[in-house]
């Protein structure tokens, strides 16, 4: 199995978390947080990080109520991700999120870096959904 770098966001009208992952491991890491002015998310910042990171894939968090129902923002993170493709000729793949920011304040204990944490959080959701580990077959039990 090759090894993917994957590139997630979280979302928001203020601010964008991001997180790095890889697939070996199926691990994730925190990374900034990039600002969104005037509902313009900051290209040139996310470009370097494409540059920098250079991924295989993007993920893009893609937020619905607790009853499973749209919101606002699910439209505005499909459009982030149609944008993303667009601009960057990358594959994204939009996973379902629902308190992630929620999860992430609990975890961080302050709002520091609370966007790249929940960027993380949702980056390893989909590792864990999308990523098969496979165990050596002479490994005993």
């Amino acid at each position: 199995m090759k090894n993917q770098i994957l590139l997630c966001f979280d979302y928001g009208e203020k601010r964008i978390g991001t997180a790095v992952g890889q697939t070996i491991t199926a691990t994730a890491t925190a990374l900034e947080i990039i600002k969104v002015v005037q509902n313009k998310p900051d290209w040139e910042a996310i470009r370097r990080l494409v540059n920098d990171w250079n991924p295989d894939k993007l993920i893009v968090g893609h937020p619905f109520t607790l009853a499973g129902d749209r919101q606002i923002m699910t439209t505005a993170a499909e459009k982030f991700g149609r944008q993303l493709h667009g601009r960057l000729k990358l594959p994204v793949a939009l996973i379902e999120e629902q308190l992630s920011s929620y999860a992430a304040r609990r975890e961080a204990k302050s709002t520091y870096n609370l966007d790249a944490i929940a960027a993380r959080l949702i980056l390893e959701t989909w590792l864990s959904e999308n990523i098969e580990q496979d165990w050596p077959k002479s490994r005993q039990t």
